[in-house]
Order: structure tokens, then sequence, then C-alpha cells
């Protein structure tokens, strides 16, 4: 299973499409506390294979995120949707794999389709 978590509705809205098609199940959390409380779930956590995260937040977002993401899950593969401005440095030392900005739909699910575990892939 993969988790969106991006707060740009047309952001969500091409990654949904794109991802939707190619994998199983596939959830969006608007925001970072959203994400952090389906985490919490096991039943969710435990089919939980690959993170997306495209919210950068001032507050909570963007490499904070995925710092608690990292406490929290240490496993979890967590591709990042760079905004603009942004860049892998931000990143250094949180064992992700950046996407800069613009996005590229097609790497995008070629990127998704190399990080999810096979186990945890469901196609539709």
């Amino acid at each position: 299973m993969i988790l969106l978590v991006v707060d740009d509705p047309l952001q969500a809205h091409v990654a949904l499409s794109l991802l939707g098609s190619q994998f199983g199940e596939l959830h969006r959390a608007t925001d970072a506390a959203e994400a952090l409380c389906l985490l919490e779930q096991p039943q969710f956590s435990k089919k939980l294979g690959l993170v997306i995260a495209g919210h950068h937040s001032q507050s909570f977002g963007g490499p904070a995120f995925v710092t608690e993401l990292r406490e929290r899950m240490p496993g979890v593969r967590v591709l990042v949707l760079g905004m603009a401005g942004e860049s892998a440095a931000d990143y250094a030392g949180a064992d992700v794999v950046f996407l800069p900005h613009p996005l590229n739909p097609l790497e995008l699910v070629s990127l998704a389709r190399k990080m999810l575990p096979i186990a945890k892939r469901e196609v539709a």
C-alpha cells in the first residue's frame, strides 16, 4: 500500500490518477498530522510499503515530517516530491529518494514501482 501525503489538491489529483491505475491500495492524507494518525493504526501500518511525501507546511512538513516518520517507522520507504527551492540536500541523512520540482509523472510512477516492496504491491 502507498500513503500519499500531499497538501496541494492539483498535485494530489495528478499523483492519485497516475498511481491509482498502477498500484492497488492507495491512501491520501492532506497533512502530516493525518498521516501520522494513520500510522498509529496497526492494520494500516502493517500494509504500508511506501510513503510519498509532498506536504511542505511551514509548521510541520518536509524534512520535519520525514524525521518524525522515520522515528515511528524506520524501515518504510519514502519518496519526497520536492517543491520549488527545495533540494535533496534538505533531506540529507533521512534515507529518502528525492524527486525534484517540477514533478515528472513518468518518473513518479517508475520510482514508486522500484521502491514499493514486491510483497506489498497490490495491483488492481
